[in-house]
C-alpha cells in the first residue's frame, strides 16, 4: 500500500508540473511563422502628423506607421525602431507621399487601406478586396502581415529596395533603388529575379522602371533559378526548385543576436549588405560589409545610350569608402545641384561654327588623366602625336573633347556619355573649354546681335505707335470742340454806352414792299 501511495503522489506531482508548464505556454504570445506579434485589431487606424504611436513588433525593433520625409510629406513605412536613424526598410505608395491628415486603417473586412487627407483611397492591400484577415501584426523579423488562419498578405512579398534576414525574393520579384538617399521614390536602378531564373541588375528608363542595360547577371541560373534566399546568418544565395544552391550572392556571416542586418540596392545602383550594432550608442552608423555588387559600378556600365552610372557630361569616380560619386569636368556645372546624377552642363558658349578659326585663341585644352568618355566618338585618326590631337580639337567647332592614347586621337561631341575616372584607364582626356569662363546665359546676351536688333525694333516701333496715337487723340479732341463752338447761338445784349436796343423785323412792323422798292 505504501508503494502504491508513493506512485500515486509521484503521478500527481507530474500532472501538476505539466499543468503549470501548459499555463506558462498560454501566457506566451501566439506566433506567425514562429514569430511573436502584437495584435492590430480590425478597425484600428493611424493618422499622419498626429500623436498616434506606430504599430511595433513585440521587441520594439521594428515599427509600422507614418514617417515624415523632410518637408515633402509622409511615407507609410516599416523601419528599424531602436536606432536613431530609424532606417526605412519597406514603404507603400512610395512615388506619392501622403500628406498631413492621411490615414491607414485595417478595415472590418481585413483590408489595409491608405487614404489621403481628403479621405480618398490611394493604396490598398490586398488589392482584390477583403482578405478575411482577423488581425494584422508587426513581426520581429520586420515583416508586417495580415493574418487569420494563415498569412493572407505580407510586406515581405512586396519589397521596395531592401531585403531582411528570412525574407526571400521569388520569381518575378524585384527591388527598385530609391531616387536619392532620402528620396524614396523609384530611382534609376533595379534588381530582379526574372521568371527565367536569372538574377539581374538593370539601369532603368527613368522615370519609368523599364529595364535598359544589364550590368550584373548570374547567367548560369537561367532555366533553373527559383528563389533568392537570405538567411538569418547573413548568407544570400540563389537556389533551384529542389533547394540546390546555384549561385552565392553574399557570403558574409553575421551574428544576428548582436547586429541588425539588411541588404539594400542603393540610389547609386549598388547592392550592399549593412550591419548596425544592436547595442549602439550615439555616433554609431551602418557599416558596409565586403563584396558589394558590383564592386565598381563606374566601370561596369558600358551601355552606348542612356545616362550610365552618372548623368550626361559628368564622370563617375569610386571613393575610398567604395561609394561612387558623380563629378563635372572643368568648365561644366551640375544641371541640378540637388540631383548630381542628372548630369552636367557647360558654363560657357560653344565654339562658333561659322567662324571657328577666329575663336581658336578663345579656347584652351584641360587635361584629365585616367579618364574616358566612351560612345560619343565621331572621328578617329592615327598616327598622331598629342599636340596634333589638341590642335585638331581646338580648330574643330564640333569637338567638345578628345581622348589620346598611344598614337590614337578620338574626337567626341556632346552630350558625353558614361564618363569614368579610374587608375585602370590609360586614356588622357583633352577637354576643350573657353578661356573667358562666362556663363552661357550672360555670354549669349552679349554676343547675339540679332537679339539686340529685335529688341530695339520692338521698342522703336512701340514708341512711334504711341506718338501717332497721341497726335490722333489731340486732333479728334480739337475737331469736336470746334464743332460744338460753332453751334452755339450768340446772345444779344443792350449796348450800355449808346442806350441802343435791337429789334426784330416783326417788332418794327415795316412793310416788306418798302424794302423791296428801294426805300
Amino acid at each position: 500500500m505504501r508503494c502504491l501511495r508513493i506512485q500515486y503522489l509521484h503521478i500527481m506531482n507530474l500532472q501538476l508540473l505539466y499543468c503549470f508548464c501548459f499555463f506558462l505556454l498560454l501566457q506566451l504570445p501566439f506566433s506567425t511563422n514562429g514569430q511573436a506579434y502584437n495584435n492590430v485589431s480590425l478597425g484600428k487606424s493611424l493618422t499622419a502628423a498626429s500623436s498616434d504611436l506606430p504599430w511595433t513588433s513585440p521587441s520594439g525593433e521594428f515599427a509600422f506607421g507614418f514617417q515624415q520625409v523632410s518637408n515633402a510629406g509622409y511615407l507609410l513605412a516599416i523601419w528599424f525602431n531602436k536606432i536613431p536613424e530609424r532606417t526605412i526598410v519597406w514603404s507603400a505608395n512610395r512615388n506619392n507621399l501622403a500628406q498631413r491628415g492621411s490615414t491607414v486603417q485595417l478595415t472590418a473586412d481585413g483590408q489595409l487601406v491608405l487614404n489621403n487627407q481628403s479621405g480618398t483611397r490611394i493604396w490598398t492591400r490586398p488589392e482584390l478586396g477583403g482578405s478575411g484577415a482577423a488581425y494584422a501584426a508587426m513581426l520581429d523579423t520586420g515583416n508586417f502581415v495580415l493574418a487569420g488562419q494563415a498569412n493572407l498578405w505580407q510586406s515581405f512579398d512586396e519589397p521596395t529596395d531592401t531585403l531582411l534576414p528570412s525574407q526571400n525574393l521569388n520569381l518575378g520579384g524585384e527591388l527598385i533603388a530609391p531616387f536619392q538617399e532620402k528620396n524614396y521614390s523609384d530611382g534609376r536602378f533595379k534588381l530582379i529575379l526574372q521568371t527565367d531564373g536569372n538574377l539581374v541588375m538593370y539601369t532603368t528608363a527613368y522615370p519609368l522602371t523599364t529595364s535598359i542595360f544589364a550590368y550584373f547577371s548570374t547567367q548560369s541560373s537561367i532555366g533553373s533559378g527559383h528563389q533568392l534566399i537570405f538567411n538569418q546568418s547573413g548568407y544570400m544565395y540563389l537556389v533551384a526548385t529542389n533547394g540546390t544552391i546555384l549561385n552565392p550572392v553574399f557570403s558574409n556571416s553575421v551574428p544576428s543576436q548582436d547586429l541588425y542586418l539588411r541588404a539594400t540596392i542603393d540610389y547609386d545602383g549598388v547592392f550592399r549588405q549593412y550591419v548596425y550594432p544592436k547595442t549602439a550608442s550615439g555616433g554609431k552608423s551602418w557599416t558596409i560589409l565586403p563584396d558589394s555588387i558590383p564592386s565598381n559600378i563606374c566601370l561596369i556600365i558600358t551601355y552606348s545610350a542612356g545616362r550610365g552610372a552618372c548623368g550626361f557630361n559628368s564622370y563617375c569616380r569610386l571613393g575610398d569608402d567604395q561609394r561612387a560619386s558623380c563629378r563635372c569636368p572643368y568648365g561644366y556645372t551640375f544641371s541640378d545641384h540637388d540631383d548630381e546624377r542628372k548630369g552636367c552642363k557647360k558654363t560657357f558658349i560653344s565654339q562658333d561654327c561659322d567662324h571657328p578659326s577666329q575663336e581658336i585663341d578663345s579656347f584652351e585644352i584641360r587635361d584629365m588623366l585616367n579618364t574616358s568618355f566612351p560612345y560619343a566618338d565621331y572621328e578617329v585618326f592615327r598616327p598622331v602625336d598629342e599636340d596634333g590631337c589638341r590642335q585638331s580639337c581646338l580648330s574643330d567647332c564640333y569637338c567638345d573633347v578628345a581622348t589620346f592614347k598611344d598614337d590614337k586621337c578620338t574626337k567626341k561631341s556632346g552630350p558625353l556619355l558614361n564618363g569614368v575616372t579610374d587608375p585602370s584607364i590609360g586614356d588622357k582626356v583633352l577637354m576643350k573649354v573657353r578661356i573667358a569662363n562666362r556663363t552661357a546665359g550672360s555670354s549669349a546676351k552679349k554676343r547675339d546681335p540679332s537679339a539686340l536688333i529685335v529688341t530695339g525694333s520692338v521698342l522703336l516701333g512701340s514708341s512711334i505707335f504711341l506718338i501717332v496715337l497721341s497726335l490722333l487723340g489731340v486732333y479728334v479732341f480739337f475737331t469736336r470742340w470746334n464743332r460744338k463752338k460753332q453751334k452755339v447761338i450768340p446772345q444779344h445784349h443792350v449796348m450800355r454806352d449808346m442806350n441802343l436796343q435791337n429789334f426784330t423785323y416783326n417788332e418794327v412792323g415795316v412793310p416788306l414792299d418798302l424794302f423791296t422798292k428801294g426805300y
